[in-house]
């Protein structure tokens, strides 16, 4: 019986160690210690620093593990590629993972291999800083190159604000450097893709719905967007010009997207699915478990198989996080959603009593919610149904 080794123990990895489990795997959650539900769920529990290569591999090693998997997370992709590549694992080479891990490698990238991104510039001291604004053109976003989720990105639309949020980013950041790039001011987008064994088997671009803060955050994601074929097929050629330039191959890909005046632009990819309810926007789509594609192509199964049991149709999803725009006390649940055919998950991580921050990025969100249907628009309706029916008072 062949082993998976889930790194993570989050919410997010219980549905990939429940996915692998349900395929005849024995599972074996990693992570640091803590309360973190997938120690609960999977066969063997290991206890590691899953942002440390040489603690990944290691754990590999010591546990007999035929695949190593993650999801909806980057702290362990550079581990993942390290210990794969060293063992012999299916999975993205050390390489890639390490250009995914940091953005200034990325775009660099992108730019050898023509993919179009926003025009960029490496930022280290107040004198680089200034260089790169008399370079770029105003609005600005900078950015962490080794974060997550949104933190330590930055809208600056005037010289002032990036000289202040320029400390901000090297105050985040375990780097001495950032990178500032042009803002593309134009329709956010996403894409999830999956690569094995050198071939693109999809690309299925997704809408986006984001909330200001500090920098647009996604929250909910919905198929199909709201694009013409044109606009479309561009992101799927894009994608897979970026899928290339960062070489991955063997993975899960999730990747962000800018549409402006019919041209796409990517902003950044990771091999590894998205988060948010991303796995679930594409097995909802495609009517099978996207978890267990990433598991079986981990232990070097035929994750083509699964995908070949796709629906000849598509399914229409849309997903939301619940969030809080302010911080407080969980007072009470109000809950009067009726729960039928179109209610794929409402879910939450919160109970009374709780403390809850004020929304920043998806380590505050407060639970979720997806929902299916004929189309677009019916998805759009169900959810406004449900926020009016669903409330979480904080006080």
């Amino acid at each position: 019986m062949k082993k998976l080794m889930v790194l993570g123990a989050s919410a997010p990895q219980v549905q990939l160690i429940n996915a692998a489990k349900g395929l005849g795997y024995i599972t074996a959650v990693c992570s640091i210690p803590g309360n973190y539900p997938g120690f609960a769920v999977a066969d063997e529990a290991i206890y590691a620093d899953i942002s440390s290569p040489e603690a990944v591999l290691d754990a590999a090693v010591k546990f007999h593990v035929d695949g190593i998997a993650t999801c909806c997370l980057d702290t362990g992709v550079r581990a993942l590629g390290y210990a794969c590549e060293r063992l012999g694992l299916p999975g993205l080479s050390e390489q890639a993972a390490v250009c995914c891990a940091d953005k200034w490698r990325m775009k660099n990238a992108f730019q050898a291999a023509g993919v179009n991104t926003a025009r960029f510039r490496r930022v280290t001291d107040e004198a680089s800083l200034t260089a790169a604004l008399d370079q770029l053109q105003l609005p600005l976003i900078l950015k962490a190159v080794d974060l997550q989720g949104s933190r330590g990105v930055f809208i600056c639309r005037d010289e002032g604000a990036a000289r202040e949020n320029f400390q901000r980013v090297m105050a985040e950041t375990k780097q001495d450097y950032c990178i500032i790039e042009e803002f593309i001011e134009g329709t956010e987008l996403g894409a999830q893709a999956f690569v094995y064994r050198g071939r693109v088997l999809f690309v299925l671009p997704h809408g986006d719905d984001t909330y200001m803060a500090g920098a647009a955050v996604p929250v909910g994601h919905y198929v199909p967007i709201d694009a013409s074929q044109t606009v479309v097929e561009a992101a799927e050629a894009e994608v897979i010009k970026a899928i290339a330039a960062i070489g991955l191959d063997n993975c899960a890909v999730n990747v962000d997207l800018i549409e402006k005046d019919g041209k796409i632009y990517v902003i950044e990819l990771t091999g590894r699915a998205g988060a948010t309810c991303l796995p679930e926007t594409v097995g909802i789509y495609y009517g099978l478990n996207y978890y267990e594609m990433i598991a079986a192509m981990a232990v070097g199964d035929d994750p083509e198989a699964i995908f070949a049991r796709r629906v000849d149709g598509h399914v229409a999803n849309a997903s939301r996080m619940l969030l809080s725009e302010k911080a407080g006390v969980v007072k009470a649940i109000v809950d009067r959603v009726e729960r039928d055919g179109s209610v794929a998950d409402l879910s939450l991580l919160v109970r009374p009593g709780d403390k809850v921050n004020k929304f920043t990025n998806a380590k505050d969100r407060l639970g979720q919610v997806i929902v299916q249907g004929p189309d677009r628009d019916f998805c759009f309706r169900r959810l406004a149904e449900i926020e009016s029916q669903f409330i979480i008072e904080i006080e």
